[in-house]
């Protein structure tokens, strides 16, 4: 066999023999090891939730209302990626571009409600240097919130990935991933939101 035709055999076996499956498993891998963290995290808040050294509590403090439309944005955020990854079967480019871009705005709106949440608290002295509750709260909220801020940087990149070069296999993987990673927060913030919130605000 020539030089020329091991070389491209040694190319198709690479081709042929691509993790595809193990992208996705390496991918289901981290979000476990995530899922340890924010259980960790989850556990932190249930032992120091009730700790309030005299502050102020979760009735005295949270603006449900307000978190309820923050919860409602990265709910939609998910159908909106659900209907991108869609389009991208359909091999629809412009159409999955104008998903995600849609996606992308209710996650930053989730992350400036969140902000503003979080400099009001501060205004008012319930910084999480005041109690133990205030620590834990702020810890897992600001965790969550740093993962979809990076979820957001992530989208960005894979717009541009596919603007220049399509809906080529390699961003496919890339958009099911990003998929799996923002679902994944989703079933995050529905623990916050009932965990944190709705059972803060109970006596």
């Amino acid at each position: 066999m020539s030089a020329d035709s091991s070389s491209l055999s040694a190319r198709f076996f690479v081709r042929e023999h691509h993790p595809e499956n193990g992208t996705l498993l390496g991918f289901w891998l981290y979000l476990m090891s995530d899922c340890l963290v924010f259980a960790c995290l989850f556990a932190t808040y249930a032992v120091l939730g009730r700790n309030y050294a005299g502050g102020p509590t979760g009735a005295e403090l949270f603006d449900l209302p307000l978190v309820a439309v923050n919860t409602t944005l990265l709910l939609l955020s998910s159908i909106t990626y659900g209907f991108a990854m869609l389009e991208m079967q359909r091999k629809r480019k412009g159409a999955t571009l104008a998903w995600l871009a849609v996606t992308g705005l209710f996650g930053a709106c989730f992350i400036g409600i969140e902000l503003f949440e979080f400099a009001h608290l501060i205004h008012e002295g319930a910084g999480p240097q005041r109690s133990g509750f205030l620590t834990s709260f702020f810890a897992l909220v600001a965790t969550h919130g740093l993962h979809v801020t990076f979820g957001i940087i992530w989208l960005i990149t894979l717009m541009f990935q596919v603007k220049r070069h399509g809906l080529t296999p390699e961003n496919g993987r890339r958009l099911m991933c990003l998929s799996m990673f923002w679902h994944f927060l989703d079933v995050v913030w529905i623990g916050v939101f009932t965990f944190v919130y709705l059972m803060g605000v109970l006596p």
